[in-house]
């Protein structure tokens, strides 16, 4: 049983109904068109695909495919990281919305025999006899309340969790100084065909590239919203014009604050992530940073850990929580490494610099790293990979329908 279907929760269930285990997971939503969620494919999670067969199918998707991660200072470009460096047959990342790759996703888990998706779903509690959980409780879209027993419970349900505050699991917060904008601008033909960032004094944004729109991101520094709208949607438009010069002739597409959503940025993590019958995995266990876009890996790395190291003991009805505590051990050491690289970098970097309290040049990091290109193939491999990367082990047991 899993609750929510995010990218943790609908590789997991793609894999473990891949082995041929019964499984059903709960999404509370009605569809997965949310603007508000990470768009980034690692090359660690294409080859994932491959190795499940899928790399093909998923090459048709449309997509974005870059092989370099630059960012703009007051002075000129710079090169932030060189995919071309990575090792293997992927050497790019892909931005590709989120609701589609979960589309994509549970799209083939559903032409397996063992898998259901439940939408508008949404689990509201926990199961429990005897110390153990064995189920969760679910309410449907007309208000009913229902029961699942189930051998695993798997809370994936993002970093405000309901199963993991049910199963009693408290995270340690790490505090971030940014919060973040999000909104649309309309994308033309003659703008620039590349993700990239932009870094000023006391501002940073990033673009992302979806075909016919810029998904933005400006950063702010935590708690600054109220502010920052106090001053004005017009001067917010005018300050995105000074930074953007080619987006000054559509930032009057963001006809009100409406238009533009908040992200308070949380660094998390549990001390323990598991109880008898129940295991935390992506967001639930572990709210990362929005630095590197790598969220979604983090959360498919931990998918396959766990399906590689609980799909025998499911099979043979042996599952502990011995076995839930070595995914813990498998996914901790590329977790913690992650958070604290990010947490260096909030510190050293992005504090100062929304603060104002650095100029809008490039920091010497970012200097070092455009003027020595292997130092690229560093941040693309520490991005585009990661720690630790998993791997497909357990084969198909079962067919398509």
């Amino acid at each position: 049983m899993i609750g929510g279907c995010g990218p943790a929760g609908a590789m997991l269930g793609l894999l473990l109904a891949r082995a041929g285990i019964e499984v059903v997971v709960l999404e509370k939503h009605g569809d997965f068109l949310r603007d508000f969620r990470g768009d980034t494919i690692h090359a660690s999670t294409l080859t994932l695909l491959d190795e499940l067969g899928l790399g093909e199918d998923f090459a048709r998707l449309p997509h974005q495919r870059v092989e370099t991660l630059g960012v703009t200072t007051d002075d000129r470009e710079h090169t932030l990281a060189d995919f071309r460096r990575l090792p293997g047959a992927h050497r790019v990342i892909a931005f590709l919305p989120q609701w589609d790759f979960l589309d994509f996703v549970t799209a083939h888990a559903a032409e397996l025999p063992t898998f259901r998706l439940l939408l508008q779903a949404e689990a509201t509690g926990l199961l429990v006899e005897d110390g153990r959980v064995v189920g969760l409780s679910y309410r449907d879209d007309r208000g009913q309340e229902h029961e699942v027993r189930a051998d695993l419970t798997v809370a994936a349900d993002g970093r405000r969790s309901v199963l993991r505050a049910a199963a009693g699991l408290r995270a340690r917060r790490y505090g971030a100084p940014m919060d973040v904008l999000w909104f649309r601008l309309s994308r033309r033909e003659t703008d620039a065909q590349r993700t990239a960032g932009r870094l000023s004094r006391g501002r940073l944004m990033i673009r992302i590239d979806r075909g016919n729109y810029w998904q933005t991101a400006y950063v702010i520094r935590k708690g600054g919203y109220q502010e920052l709208r106090a001053r004005g949607l017009q001067e917010f438009r005018d300050d995105l014009a000074r930074l953007e010069p080619f987006l000054a002739d559509r930032v009057d597409e963001l006809r009100s604050w409406d238009d533009i959503r908040v992200l308070d940025v949380q660094v998390d993590r549990l001390r323990r992530w598991h109880r008898p019958g129940f295991l935390c995995l992506g967001d639930a266990a572990h709210a990362m940073s929005p630095i590197g876009g790598v969220g979604i890996n983090l959360a498919v790395q931990d998918a396959v850990a766990a399906a590689n190291l609980l799909t025998d003991p499911l099979w043979s009805g042996t599952l502990t929580e011995r076995d839930l505590a070595r995914v813990q051990r498998r996914r901790m050491v590329p977790t913690v490494v992650t958070q604290r690289g990010q947490r260096l970098i909030q510190d050293r970097f992005l504090q100062p610099l929304l603060a104002g309290e650095s100029a809008g040049g490039a920091p010497l990091p970012l200097r070092l790293i455009d003027r020595y290109p292997a130092l690229q193939g560093v941040t693309a491999y520490l991005v585009g990979i990661g720690v630790r990367p998993e791997h497909v082990r357990h084969r198909p047991r079962l067919s398509r329908r």
